[in-house]
């Protein structure tokens, strides 16, 4: 069910926060204005929780916090921002859903189908193949800190109810149910101690391809164009 890793694609975001600072600070803004608008406060809204989570550990300063949030219930005028999905498929068969937050959904669409032109695919519709579920990474040098063993956090994680439980040589991911996100980030922060590099909804592959070297060298192309546009806050793929 894990689909493609997410490691790299997080390895990269860290790496970007330092070279291009700005845009990064506006993708996360859009995070928590699309988060806000489900309400303002973050005690009683996980997704917008979550996102400030997220700014906080990338630095971002707190007036641009605040302001991303205004934006989000209202209380501060300015472009709406939109979040917008795009799904399509790259040769040889990867299937892919781009998800935008933009203020421009003209811009952002024929920006996300040049680049699938480019690497010889197009737009179609391929969510039938994605689950959408929570999606929680930890790093393995945070779990051996903690001193905790896999297998032993897997079982108080499946007493949890969590969906899957995937193990590599970075760290290890959790799936749950969307509903039990947040529940289960405050188990393994508040109860195991543990610091959390991601958490979010993803869409989860539920049949996934193999590629061969020269196939994922292509897709990495693919995708670190996709992190590269301000447009695109996150991608989703079925390949391993």
């Amino acid at each position: 069910m894990s689909g493609h890793s997410k490691w790299a694609t997080t390895h990269r975001q860290k790496a970007l926060i330092d070279a291009k600072r700005g845009a990064i600070f506006t993708k996360l803004a859009n995070v928590i204005t699309i988060a806000a608008k489900k309400g303002g406060d973050p005690d009683a809204n996980s997704a917008l929780r979550t996102a400030i989570d997220q700014a906080r550990a990338a630095n971002m300063p707190k007036d641009n916090i605040e302001r991303a949030v205004k934006k989000g219930t209202g209380e501060l005028a300015g472009d709406q921002v939109e979040e917008l999905y795009y799904e399509g498929v790259v040769p040889p068969g990867a299937q892919v859903i781009v998800k935008c937050l933009t203020d421009n959904k003209n811009r952002s669409g024929a920006t996300v189908r040049h680049l699938f032109t480019k690497y010889g695919g197009a737009f179609s519709a391929v969510m039938w193949n994605f689950k959408q579920l929570g999606s929680i990474s930890i790093s393995q040098e945070e779990i051996k800190a903690k001193h905790l063993g896999n297998e032993d956090l897997e079982l108080e994680l499946i007493d949890k109810g969590i969906e899957d439980f995937v193990k590599e040589d970075e760290g290890i991911t959790v799936y749950t149910e969307v509903s039990s996100l947040q529940i289960v980030k405050d188990f393994l922060e508040k109860e195991k101690g543990l610091k959390i590099d991601r958490a979010e909804i993803d869409y989860v592959a539920k049949d996934n391809i193999e590629l061969s070297s020269d196939e994922k060298e292509k897709m990495d192309k693919f995708m670190e164009e996709l992190e590269d546009n301000e447009d695109v806050n996150d991608y989703y793929t079925n390949f391993n």
